[in-house]
């Protein structure tokens, strides 16, 4: 398991219409530097340089880090007949020999000189359905069910392509990305499994609390 790309945003206008800057569109560096930013959403990247243009539901603590595997980006790219670059779904680190959809939450890993852990799903959004600018896409990428993975910083540093992916113990639980992100899509089943395993924040824990109570 390593990294295969460290990417960061290359500005550019909201494509799904909003009036802000987007950073969804990455680039290829040399090297990130990753650090833990606020807990809110609105306190930007954990990622020196990076762009995040839709502050109300990007950034903070839970969200510092994107990742998404080459062979996702492969599986897609085959599907859709078009080259998918690393960092076009927005991810920061483009891995390689990671299955995230698999990996547990709250699991941690050395990356470089940092340490990341497992955090929360991505939700597919407007921007990121106009900017691949493919049908049905929010549906399409739910229903296939692999979002990539957020990731906290726990400890600060710097990640290159080339550096391996260490895990840690795992976690006591059984909830996978997958799972959680099942969850964050709707499925009941799904959110009363994570809420039993006590094993994300609590606004995700309110979130999925709503669902089951809702008819």
């Amino acid at each position: 398991m390593r990294i295969l790309s460290t990417n960061i945003a290359a500005p550019q206008q909201d494509p799904g219409g909003a009036d802000r800057v987007s950073g969804i569109d990455k680039k290829p560096h040399e090297l990130i530097q990753v650090f833990a930013p606020g807990p809110s959403y609105g306190d930007g990247s954990g990622v020196r340089g990076d762009v995040i243009g839709d502050t109300k539901h990007h950034g903070g603590a839970e969200k510092a880090v994107y990742a998404f595997a080459r062979e996702e980006l492969d599986y897609w790219q085959q599907l859709l007949g078009r080259e998918l670059p690393p960092g076009v779904f927005g991810e920061n680190l483009t891995t390689t020999g990671v299955d995230w959809s698999a990996q547990l939450i709250n699991q941690r890993m050395s990356i470089g000189t940092a340490v990341l852990e497992v955090s929360i799903s991505r939700q597919p959004c407007r921007t990121f359905a106009a900017w691949l600018d493919e049908r049905g896409w929010v549906k399409r990428f739910a229903q296939h069910g692999d979002c990539g993975a957020y990731l906290r910083v726990i400890e600060p540093g710097d990640i290159r392509p080339g550096d391996s992916i260490k895990l840690f113990d795992a976690p006591t639980h059984p909830i996978t990305m997958r799972t959680l992100f099942a969850a964050n899509m709707g499925d009941r089943d799904a959110a009363a499994a994570v809420l039993e395993a006590d094993c994300v924040p609590s606004t995700y824990r309110e979130r999925f609390e709503k669902m089951l109570r809702s008819q």
